[in-house]
């Protein structure tokens, strides 16, 4: 499964690099989730509850971020188990970008899912994970004190000096 988007959230990179590395943050920020707990700098466990199509399950696991340029990008490996319900691994990449809105948040994200969830149609997967993301985003730029700027309706433009 491959899940690529882009979200703008008006607030400023420093501030959004921030949230996304503040466990506090992100905790209110996830739906579903449990627990969340940084282990180091480069680790971070949760446990997080899913309802994706007929299938509801407790996962428990872990993200070891990669390729971390502070208030520019990282990459992220993760992998969760939740029992019956089955297993998710995989990897993403996430990018900021300044704009004279806010910052953009670009994501990718490839994963593989087994188990009753590997069963479930690739559809009702994508669409699954399209929703968490968006309620994850939504949810995160009200945490830092912004919104989320709908992108049709904003040219964005980076601030990069040419």
């Amino acid at each position: 499964m491959e899940l690529n988007g882009e979200q703008l959230i008006a607030a400023p990179v420093s501030r959004v690099w921030l949230g996304l590395n503040d466990v506090s943050i992100l905790h209110a920020s996830i739906p579903g989730c449990e627990e969340i707990e940084r282990i180091s700098d480069e680790e971070v466990r949760a446990k997080v509850m899913f309802k994706i199509g007929p299938v509801r399950a407790r996962f428990a696991g872990k993200l070891i971020l990669s390729d971390i340029v502070p208030d520019v990008s990282c990459s992220m490996a993760f992998e969760g188990t939740g029992g019956a319900a089955g297993f998710a691994k995989g990897k993403a990449r996430v990018e900021l970008i300044g704009t004279e809105s806010g910052t953009l948040v670009r994501y990718s994200t490839e994963a593989s899912i087994g188990g009753k969830l590997g069963q479930i149609g690739g559809r009702l997967i994508s669409a699954s994970a399209k929703k968490i993301a968006d309620d994850f985003f939504l949810a995160f730029a009200k945490e830092l004190g912004g919104e989320l700027i709908t992108l049709s309706d904003t040219k964005v433009e980076d601030k990069k000096e040419e």
